[in-house]
């Protein structure tokens, strides 16, 4: 149980020890523990939403010692491409003057827990919540392929999923706003239970500015992400706007729905860039293809540096 006491203890939520040890939960156990096994320990919903993502960083080692998170809760910071989705409830101040605030905190925790399944659904993160607001990441910690599709996917699911919670206020909406960048991640700011991973870049400004901009019950992107979402799904150009703390008007879209392409290969490739200075290499490859189709076996090796082909500079 000393494990487990030192582990809460590197979380700054020492208090929970001795719930923990009075539920015989050990540190094997944690990989197993739920939102809603935390919740019925009297864990509170931020507190709970910390743990599970402690536990996350643990990698579900169930030999890991406490001091494995503590230690990866201090990697150097790194650059990489993110996408950032942001996410309001619209007419939340609405609801807080017509509801009794007990009311109003159940409602708030049906729409945090529906963002949060949705989200890590579709393979995103939820970094903070935000009184009202949701703050989730696709491409961090973990990276998957085509995260900018994903946090789209997900976007569109939270505007039909929120509209479906059953509250005493009435049918909810939100606004969402997603945006694809470079960004510095993992820097730690803040100290004990508020202490998070900051991602830091034009990105999650430009997110929140689009999410501002959305209408209700709508999702907005920009240029890169549309790029890199190709022909998957049904857009509505909104042209260039104006965005606060931007020199430069940016190119938005809302999505309207999922497309039905032919074909996968199609949606993500509606444009590609010309080889330029590859004769040589063209012409092998076009007399190898003449001769698989006369049935005479041959294989050719494409190489390059990772990343070489990226979807986002196609012209």
């Amino acid at each position: 149980m000393q494990q487990i006491a030192d582990w809460l203890k590197t979380l700054g939520m020492s208090e929970y020890a001795e719930c923990f040890a009075a539920n015989d939960i050990e540190i094997d156990i944690l990989p197993e523990l739920t939102d809603h096994d935390l919740e019925r320990l009297g864990v509170s919903l931020g507190h709970r939403r910390r743990i599970l993502r402690a536990i996350r960083e643990l990698g579900g080692s169930t030999t890991a010692a406490p001091q494995t998170a503590a230690a990866a809760s201090h990697d150097s910071a790194e650059r990489r491409q993110l996408t950032v989705m942001l996410c309001d409830l619209v007419g939340s101040t609405a609801l807080s003057v017509k509801l009794d605030p007990e009311d109003l905190r159940g409602i708030i925790a049906s729409y945090h827990r529906c963002c949060t399944e949705l989200v890590e659904r579709n393979g995103g993160f939820v970094a903070r919540y935000m009184g009202d607001g949701v703050l989730a990441y696709f491409g961090y910690p973990q990276a998957h392929e085509h995260d900018a599709e994903r946090a789209v996917r997900a976007g569109l699911a939270l505007v039909e999923g929120v509209q479906k919670l059953e509250t005493a206020g009435g049918p909810l909406q939100v606004r969402v706003g997603i945006a694809t960048g470079l960004v510095v991640v993992g820097d730690l700011i803040g100290t004990g239970t508020a202490q998070e991973q900051a991602v830091v870049g034009e990105t999650p400004n430009l997110a929140a500015r689009l999410q501002a901009l959305a209408e209700p019950g709508a999702v907005v992107i920009e240029s890169r992400t549309r790029r890199m979402t190709g022909g998957l799904f049904e857009y509505r150009d909104l042209g260039t706007v104006a965005l606060k703390g931007f020199a430069e008007d940016v190119p938005a879209w809302q999505v309207l729905c999922a497309d039905a392409t032919v074909s996968r290969f199609e949606a993500l490739h509606t444009t590609t860039t010309p080889l330029i200075g590859r004769d040589e290499e063209i012409d092998l490859l076009l007399r190898r293809w003449d001769q698989a189709k006369r049935g005479e076996g041959c294989v050719v090796l494409l190489s390059g540096e990772p990343a070489i082909y990226r979807p986002e500079t196609a012209s």
